[in-house]
């Protein structure tokens, strides 16, 4: 068993940070019948496609592939609340792989859903009790959600709006009453609240992203909703309360540097006191207090990471932040202390992903 600092086998509250995140039921999940290690996964763009380390304040040796692998380049990943569970979306069928996980590594790949997402999945995420599975993807009806149950149940009924394009973020409120999704047509974000089912769809924000929206993240009250797209200011929040409420004052220094960027990825540190995003300009990570609205943005890294930044994910206690991107290593660590910042970056892992890094998130137990 690993001896990271935030893995406490006393305390039986589990969490996760990537896509989505929440507590988990099941204390004692996984293939292995034992609460997993603490880790980290990659999704990525050549096979495996996927790959996941042990972490402990730096990347351990890597677990071995699945039996069964992943039908191509995986878009996204996230644990299940208590980490019992791997999903996966992907660029071809299935378009949604999951399988148990445990301290071991990857068990046997559950049955396909009987009713498949249409086309490239695009985002997954588990709901905050471990009860859902939600898959954001290309086609119509570019949301799927299933009930899960140690494997998919009958697909939900979808909702009587559709999302009007490609589903390219998805994720639950942390208190599961709501379920938003990001996607390239306008109104470019879309939120239904959730009851055993989708609910009436969400007003639209007044004011809207400015472009296509590839990622959505609501903050760990649930309080406040942000989402990444393409054009400035790249990165809008909300407030949140059963709906959309006024839109935040742009942060000051945008993401990127640059005059048109795609941001790909945003999300909150787990106590809600910092918000971060990847995206294809340098720095390709971006980091900014968040006290009912953007701070000023904390100071780059010294070492950046390799091109265009996909996906951001703080470890569960906010002591760790990483960064999936374009080119090697495709996945880049740093130590993080909020209202300081970036620490040096941790050592690459000995096993590389096999190319480009898509998303990441970890799985641990919360501080």
């Amino acid at each position: 068993m690993l001896g990271n600092s935030w893995f406490k086998k006393e305390k039986p509250l589990l969490g996760l940070i990537g896509l989505g995140g929440g507590v988990g039921s099941n204390l004692f999940g996984g293939a292995g019948g034992s609460i997993p290690d603490p880790c980290i996964a990659v999704a990525h763009y050549t096979s495996p496609y996927i790959s996941v380390y042990p972490w402990d304040s730096g990347f351990g040796t890597k677990y071995a592939n699945p039996s069964t692998l992943p039908a191509s380049t995986v878009k996204a990943v996230t644990f299940s609340p208590d980490g019992s569970d791997i999903a996966l979306a992907h660029a071809t069928s299935p378009y949604v792989t999951v399988y148990p996980w445990s301290s071991n590594g990857f068990g046997t790949k559950y049955a396909n859903p009987s009713t498949l997402p249409p086309d490239t999945g695009q985002s997954v995420a588990f709901s905050p009790d471990g009860s859902l599975l939600a898959v954001g993807h290309d086609g119509s009806p570019r949301i799927s959600v299933y009930p899960w149950s140690s494997g998919f149940g009958t697909k939900y009924a979808d909702p009587s709006t559709l999302p009007p394009d490609t589903g390219y973020g998805v994720a639950w409120s942390p208190d599961g009453a709501d379920l938003a999704v990001a996607h390239s047509g306008t109104p470019f974000v879309t939120v239904y609240p959730w009851s055993s089912g989708f609910g009436t769809k969400y007003a639209n924000p007044s004011t809207l992203p400015a472009h296509m929206c590839f990622t959505v993240a609501f903050s760990p009250d649930s309080a406040n909703i942000a989402v990444g797209h393409y054009s400035s200011p790249f990165v809008t929040a909300y407030s949140w309360s059963s709906g959309f409420g006024t839109k935040y004052a742009d942060p000051s220094t945008l993401p990127g540097n640059a005059s048109t960027s795609y941001l790909y990825s945003v999300t909150w540190s787990p106590d809600g006191a910092d918000i971060a995003t990847a995206e294809d300009h340098s720095p390709r990570i971006s980091v900014y207090p968040w006290s009912s609205g953007f701070g000023t943005k904390y100071a780059d890294p010294s070492t950046l990471p390799s091109q265009v930044g996909h996906g951001v994910a703080f470890s569960p206690d906010g002591a760790d932040i990483a960064v999936a991107h374009e080119f090697s290593p495709y996945i880049t660590a740093y130590p993080w202390t909020s209202g300081t910042g970036f620490g040096t970056k941790y050592a690459d892992p000995s096993t590389l992903p096999a190319g480009a890094g898509n998303k990441v998130a970890f799985f641990g137990e919360a501080a």
